[in-house]
């Protein structure tokens, strides 16, 4: 029974008329291209209570493009989610003062786990300005796309070895997918302004540290652009990293096993529960300092390995187009729910009632012959892989945790269900619906965009 309203719900959900604002340009003008970033790094009295000060600063980045018919912004903030009050608060903006329509904007967060907690009234705006900024510096441009490799992500839901349960590690056999897709944007002199990149892995690495940080979507973006002398903008875009962590993880798992242990201590279990950040944890062990210092330093070192690919993948795209059709769109997709009846992080069966329906954003910007899929959560790795076997176009590509937040929660692929992972667990999805939805969503706003060019 479930199952079948699952797919009927889908199918009344995507035979609809597109829900969102769409434009393209027939003949399109040569391309201009601006870009900027702003400083949104919190300030002392916005940052959590145990926050223990500012590793790396955070930035709102932006690339506006106009080819005199349209114009479009793809935005990447370094944040946990882009909530939806937010999402709704900007684009509405963007929209007033700088002529840009929400369904021309992707505003993605990195996702990265050292954020902070809530901002100040001022957080909107200093997005909306990393926009204003890039549009004052629309010049002609010319833009091309290739992709490369990193293997500095892995698909994190394992059998462990010991207990025979799901649990989270390092499955080198599982579904990963390994694409850096790079859309780089030049002057007609050649000199970069920007380049817009996509990857999928958990932004996770210091999230032990109770110190502010980009994570390594932040160090992937500032060695790029320390590599061209900040001349040029850097935007991290968010893969379909649900169930992918990063390769080099040793030091949090072994930071959990000493908070277990401390916590047990005092006769608390927290073996099947994991409290945020580094509660728990001695920082004046020496064992516990050296691998906090490790983290630190592999934040560094994947955001180098990642940022030499991206810019290796630059070096090698050599055609490049001056006049470029714009268009974006987006719709709303319905999936069954679930509410959980039962607790614990992984390895046992999840126990559920009846949820409300649960509605996921679905987006689409076009950018020439590159296709950029959006959703609002959090999206496992084969669902992505999907989208683009079954995609008209080879450039294309899925930015998630994009447009707001879907109460969702994690959102896997169809044949994760029945992986008691913790990802699984907390998703407030029942199966059977949105592997299929949104893949098909995505490709009908594919459709639409041939359609409209």
């Amino acid at each position: 029974m479930r199952r079948c309203w699952a797919i009927s719900v889908m199918t009344l959900v995507l035979g609809s008329p597109l829900a969102g604002v769409a434009q393209t340009t027939n003949v399109p003008s040569p391309i201009r291209v601006g870009a900027a970033k702003v400083d949104v790094t919190p300030s002392g009295n916005e940052l959590p209570k145990n926050n223990l000060g500012v590793l790396d600063r955070l930035y709102a980045r932006a690339i506006v493009l106009d080819n005199g018919a349209t114009s479009a912004a793809l935005i990447t903030v370094d944040a946990g989610a882009i909530p939806a009050a937010l999402w709704q608060t900007v684009s509405e903006r963007i929209e007033k003062e700088l002529g840009i329509s929400p369904g021309r904007v992707l505003l993605t967060a990195t996702h990265t786990h050292s954020a902070g907690g809530p901002r100040g009234s001022n957080y909107s705006q200093k997005i909306v300005e990393s926009v204003r900024l890039a549009k004052q510096r629309l010049s002609p441009a010319r833009i091309g796309y290739g992709t490369g490799l990193s293997f500095i992500n892995v698909n994190r839901q394992i059998v462990d070895p010991e207990t025979g349960r799901w649990w989270e590690g390092a499955n080198y056999d599982g579904p990963s997918d390994k694409t850096v897709a790079v859309l780089k944007f030049e002057g007609l002199d050649g000199s970069p302004i920007a380049v817009y990149y996509n990857y999928a892995v958990h932004a996770v690495l210091a999230g032990q540290l109770d110190q502010i940080s980009g994570d390594i979507p932040g160090a992937a973006s500032r060695y790029v652009e320390d590599s061209f002398d900040d001349r040029v903008v850097a935007l991290w875009s968010s893969g379909a990293a649900g169930d992918q962590n990063p390769i080099y993880y040793q030091q949090t798992y072994d930071l959990r096993e000493i908070r277990i242990k401390d916590y047990a201590k005092r006769g608390v279990d927290i073996s099947n529960a994991m409290p945020p950040g580094g509660e728990g944890l001695n920082r004046g062990d020496p064992v516990v300092a050296r691998l906090m210092n490790q983290q630190r330093q592999m934040v560094a070192s994947m955001g180098q390995f990642l940022g030499e690919e991206v810019m290796h993948v630059m070096r090698g795209i050599e055609r490049t187009e001056t006049a470029v059709p714009l268009y974006g769109s987006f719709t709303n997709i319905r999936c069954p729910g679930r509410e959980r009846t039962n607790e614990g992080r992984a390895g046992f069966e999840g126990t559920y009632k009846e949820g409300s329906p649960v509605e996921i954003r679905l987006g689409l910007m076009r950018v020439g012959d590159v296709m950029i899929g959006a959703v609002n959560a959090e999206v496992f790795n084969p669902i992505a892989q999907r989208l683009k076997r079954e995609s008209r176009y080879k450039a294309t590509m899925m930015a998630t945790l994009t447009n707001g937040a879907a109460r969702s929660g994690y959102i896997p692929d169809d044949g994760s269900f029945g992986k008691y992972t913790f990802e699984v667990l907390s998703s407030r999805l029942q199966p059977g619906c949105a592997e299929s939805a949104i893949v098909n969503g995505i490709l009908t706003l594919i459709d639409g965009a041939r359609a409209a060019q």
